[in-house]
């Protein structure tokens, strides 16, 4: 079935399977709709949510700055994004990421924003262990040149990195090595390399 096709309880229906947060103003950027998502991590109803100010869940901290970018957006009328910490049904603050743009009625008039909210804490949170796990210090085996774990396993440094880093190794050989362990093909390298320099 084509879009063309779809009826307003099907585009219903896709709203609140979206795996997002769903909010929506009116052209005077009073908030008219909220989801069952959102009612959902707020732990209030539709007419709670309705009723109050969309930034009373707000951590204090970012509200000036959730309302500033909010109607910078708003009497531009362009998209907006921003993140910020929102307290959920059992008082937890967490990190969101909303987004929201511009709509239009029928006749092509400012209808209002329609916009989204995602929970992006634990993605935050695994992030930043990421950057501090990437800026510790190692424990690396003075003889073979192993890397120890968080478990405690001697890990190769190919199979090392290729756990923690989402990345693969290939192999070379510097160039002290190479003249240390193979002279002799130290020698040949440095002439290849004169011979190409002269051509």
């Amino acid at each position: 079935m084509d879009a063309a096709h779809f009826t307003e309880e099907q585009y219903r229906l896709l709203l609140e399977q979206a795996a997002v947060m769903i909010w929506r103003t009116d052209a005077i950027g009073r908030t008219d709709y909220y989801d069952e998502r959102w009612l959902a991590f707020s732990g209030r109803t539709l007419q709670q949510e309705l009723r109050s100010s969309w930034v009373d869940q707000v951590h204090p901290d970012d509200r000036a700055r959730c309302v500033d970018t909010f109607l910078a957006a708003f009497a531009a009328r362009r998209p907006l994004e921003m993140t910020y910490r929102r307290r959920r049904r059992d008082g937890v603050y967490r990190l969101l990421l909303q987004r929201g743009a511009p709509f239009h009625d029928q006749f092509g008039e400012f209808a209002g924003y329609i916009g989204t909210c995602v929970d992006i804490t634990e993605n935050v949170s695994e992030a930043a262990a990421s950057a501090r796990a990437r800026h510790e210090l190692l424990p690396v085996c003075a003889s073979c040149k192993r890397i120890r774990d968080a478990s405690g396993n001697w890990l190769t440094v190919e199979a090392y990195v290729a756990a923690h880093y989402e990345a693969d190794c290939s192999h070379s050989i510097c160039p002290d090595c190479l003249q240390k362990l193979y002279p002799e093909l130290a020698e040949v390298q440095a002439a290849l390399r004169s011979v190409i320099a002269s051509v």
